[in-house]
């Protein structure tokens, strides 16, 4: 099993580098250069940071090096609350992918792992079937957003308390910010993103950091996980997949919101992907079942990347 990695034994590295008129935050933990294909990290959202991902750091206690970033118009990188929403497109995420991978020197041999809106970005980049995407893990991730909404809204309706009616006359009145919202809203994430009680301190951080400027959130996906009425939400990336060369795996909880239904596209397209379901987790198995994740990820990229 994985622990989190000693920081005495694996170097951590905070840079930027300038994308467009902007700067993107990052970061390597372990060796570049150690000769294994390095882990770039996507955090969800859109709208998230890198810290409630942060758990990945354990894969290099392998040797490989792990890289994070926060993107554009979130965490430590450039934040633009004065956008026009049609600035905020997936293009402009994978071209900010694109100079991170270039600007480490790494472009050539990588792995990538997406999760949540992570994913959905991974799997956008690897259908352009880049050639120095050695491994693709599509973590939490839906194929498609209605199937998403539909599916949450299965969700909602089995919990309890009337909880689900509460929610639909606040999104009636458009009441986002409304106690009793927030707090049945509360109810379905901890049932179904993070099941831990108290939830880790780099994801409190996290849905700390979205409250604090959730322009990017708001603009591509809405007041709530649920409520999905951004940009992205006819978004689909179904009839597509069946393009990606890179050896997948696809991962689900099982109490997860992107449920085996909105996820099983990627294993059913992606030609020879592999699908795990992690019993005991809902949308982050990074923390909730952390050394059953890490060790499936990192035999997974040991495996593909020989």
């Amino acid at each position: 099993m994985l622990a989190a990695p000693d920081i005495q034994h694996s170097s951590t590295q905070d840079g930027l580098y300038p994308f467009r008129d902007h700067m993107t935050w990052y970061r390597v933990v372990g060796n570049l250069r150690s000769g294994l294909a390095p882990l770039v990290v996507a955090h969800g959202g859109p709208g998230c940071t890198h810290d409630y991902v942060d758990a990945y750091k354990a894969i290099a206690q392998t040797g490989r090096a792990v890289v994070f970033y926060d993107q554009l118009g979130n965490g430590r990188s450039t934040h633009l609350p004065d956008a026009s929403p049609d600035f905020w497109t997936v293009e402009l995420f994978l071209a900010e992918l694109d100079g991170l991978l270039c600007h480490l020197g790494i472009q050539d041999d990588y792995c990538l792992l997406g999760q949540s809106w992570g994913g959905m970005l991974a799997a956008e980049h690897a259908v352009l079937r880049p050639k120095g995407l050695k491994a693709l893990i599509i973590a939490n991730s839906p194929s498609s957003f209605r199937t998403w909404v539909e599916e949450a809204l299965r969700l909602r309706h089995d919990l309890p308390d009337g909880l689900h009616e509460t929610l639909l006359a606040y999104e009636g009145k458009g009441e986002f910010d409304h106690p009793a919202y927030l707090a049945a809203t509360d109810v379905f994430y901890r049932n179904h993103v993070c099941r831990m009680d108290p939830w880790p301190a780099e994801v409190v951080a996290t849905f700390d950091a979205i409250a604090a400027d959730p322009t990017v959130y708001h603009t591509m996906n809405g007041p709530t996980e649920f409520h999905v009425i951004g940009t992205l939400k006819d978004w689909t990336i179904e009839d597509r997949l069946h393009l990606i060369k890179a050896r997948t795996l696809v991962l689900t909880g099982r109490f997860d919101e992107a449920t085996p239904r909105a996820t099983e596209a990627y294993a059913n397209n992606i030609p020879g992907a592999q699908w795990l379901i992690l019993g005991k987790s809902s949308h982050m198995p990074h923390v909730e079942e952390h050394d059953l994740c890490m060790s499936v990820v990192a035999d997974f990229l040991n495996r593909s990347t020989k």
